[in-house]
């Protein structure tokens, strides 16, 4: 799915696309993606900074106040890339991307 359709996805059922906090949280999706498809795939979560170029927000309205991007990352390649994968490259970092890729995705419902 794309960024979007996956976002639209985990509302439907009643969640977001994952948020990422610490570095525990982000081991524990790379062990879920790992789990269910037996590899560690590029991976969208729930990063966009599409509402305002470098400013970072996670689609559940938590804070973004962790970090994890890969070496010269986000770099809004060709000025286009507002969306958040994780999993990228040998460092399995963040890197942004095209919203129009299509990725697998991990959604969460948070417990509030």
């Amino acid at each position: 799915m794309t960024w979007a359709e996956a976002e639209e996805n985990c509302l439907s059922l009643g969640g977001n696309l994952a948020s990422v906090h610490n570095t525990l949280e982000y081991h524990g999706i790379q062990k879920i993606i790992l789990d269910f498809s037996h590899a560690s795939a590029s991976t969208w979560i729930g990063g966009s900074d599409a509402q305002q170029n470098t400013k970072w927000f996670w689609s559940d309205g938590t804070l973004f106040n962790y970090l994890n991007w890969c070496r010269g990352e986000p770099n809004n390649y060709y000025g286009n890339q507002a969306c958040l994968q994780m999993n990228h490259g040998d460092g399995k970092c963040w890197d942004d991307v095209h919203c129009s890729r299509q990725r697998p995705s991990v959604c969460v419902k948070r417990g509030y």
